[in-house]
């Protein structure tokens, strides 16, 4: 006969074995994309209109060039920064790159490709963020700062940052400026606590701003045009405190931030016009590029609205993989570790299937009553990692796919079949 706590130990067991059990199904569910079948595409039809990224082709009468990116985390998409930029560059004229980095970081390399002191690696660790201390950015970076020992005066290529999200650097070029055009700087020194590299505790973020507004003030009032970028180190200081301050609000905090990339870009797009040049290449998460995005009441994405006030002259490139081994952050420390993750768009499936590692997908190619322009015009799953990482999102995957109509946000689409983790670089900065 058996006893009471032996049948509430077989049954614990049972219980326990189907926990696991459980993990162990819903793993390979998310390691093999989910066994939810995707309408596949037409591979005979996808082949006809995919090309290389070399044919990609642009408008003559664009203002920018926008190239997104799928993850952060990826060799291929840092490497697809070169590739179209290179592009850019020698077939269109276009003479400025753009990054969703640290503007003052992005002076460093700027300077650095111009002949600067350092190597390639410490001007990419100048930008800030750990995504960019890599091979493939010091590749990019290498190529312009060639690219310029060789360019005719005023054919020089120049690297901008449009976010706003560190200081140090702007800091440190306001501080440089202000004493070059003999501005006082007592004050501005005093916010800075040199023991620690950062501000100093002792200031609030309103006495910060004050500061950093009269040196703005000051540029202003000497009338000189060669004050522009100083003036804008200031701005993108008093930017990096209004972001913190609604911070604690997401929405509102990303929705701002967007916002003032797009006031960004409107400066580097007027400093380039300036020197004769009406397009720009500009690269960013894709959820920063894409021509439809909002965080609904708090506003639009930036890519969004410079769609909407170029229309046309905005082109916006997408890129999203099958399979992606993605380089994230792990909590708040500097470690990183690789996960994988499928983004179950059958636009990447089919790319898979016809064997492309990377290829290129032109929407204004497809003939409208060709079956694959239906499906790049519907709703559809597309791959959205940003930096950052749960352990929800195993058990989870809709939570780092979109569904969207790619051809409504995007002209074309940069497909990679199987995406390679980044590298993070040990270096240090110039």
């Amino acid at each position: 006969m058996t006893s009471k706590g032996s049948k509430k130990h077989t049954l614990r067991w049972i219980l326990l074995m189907l926990f696991f059990g459980g993990i162990v199904v819903l793993y390979f569910y998310t390691y093999f994309g989910g066994f939810k079948k995707v309408k596949p595409i037409d591979t005979k039809e996808f082949a006809m209109y995919a090309g290389d990224v070399s044919d990609i082709t642009i408008p003559d009468t664009l203002r920018i060039i926008a190239l997104g990116e799928a993850t952060h985390g990826n060799v291929e998409f840092q490497q697809l920064k070169l590739d179209v930029f290179k592009l850019a560059v020698e077939k269109y004229g276009v003479r400025a790159f753009a990054l969703e980095g640290d503007y003052g970081g992005c002076e460093a390399v700027n300077r650095y490709i111009h002949g600067g002191a350092g190597t390639a690696q410490e001007a990419a660790a100048a930008i800030g963020f750990p995504i960019y201390r890599t091979k493939e950015m010091a590749q990019l970076i290498d190529w312009m700062r060639n690219y310029n020992a060789t360019a005719k005066e005023g054919e020089d290529l120049r690297f901008y940052g449009f976010d706003m999200q560190l200081y140090e650097n702007n800091y440190k070029y306001l501080l440089e400026a202000a004493k070059t055009f003999t501005i006082p700087t007592v004050e501005l020194e005093n916010l800075w606590d040199k023991s620690e590299g950062k501000y100093s505790a002792s200031f609030t973020a309103d006495e910060k701003a004050k500061v950093i507004e009269k040196i703005k003030l000051d540029l202003l009032q000497l009338n000189d045009s060669t004050t522009a970028q100083a003036v804008h180190f200031a701005d993108m200081l008093l930017q990096n405190i209004a972001v913190g301050k609604v911070m604690d609000n997401m929405s509102k905090g990303i929705a701002l931030r967007d916002s003032l990339m797009f006031v960004n870009t409107h400066w580097i797009m007027a400093q380039e016009a300036s020197r004769g040049n009406e397009c720009i290449f500009i690269s960013g998460h894709n959820g920063h590029i894409q021509r439809v995005h909002d965080y609904g009441k708090d506003g639009k994405a930036m890519g969004a609205l410079l769609s909407d006030e170029l229309g046309e002259a905005y082109f916006a490139i997408g890129t999203d993989f099958y399979k992606a081994r993605v380089s994230l952050p792990k909590g708040k420390n500097s470690k990183r570790s690789n996960h994988t993750f499928f983004s179950k768009d059958p636009l990447a499936e089919a790319a898979k299937k016809c064997g492309y590692e990377t290829c290129w997908l032109d929407f204004s190619s497809i003939p409208e009553n060709y079956t694959l322009y239906s499906r790049v015009s519907e709703y559809t799953w597309m791959g959205d990692v940003g930096e950052g990482y749960s352990p929800l999102m195993v058990f989870f995957p809709m939570s780092y796919r979109d569904w969207v109509s790619p051809k409504s946000l995007y002209d074309g689409v940069i497909i990679v079949s199987n995406a390679h983790p980044i590298v993070v670089l040990q270096t240090t900065e110039p």
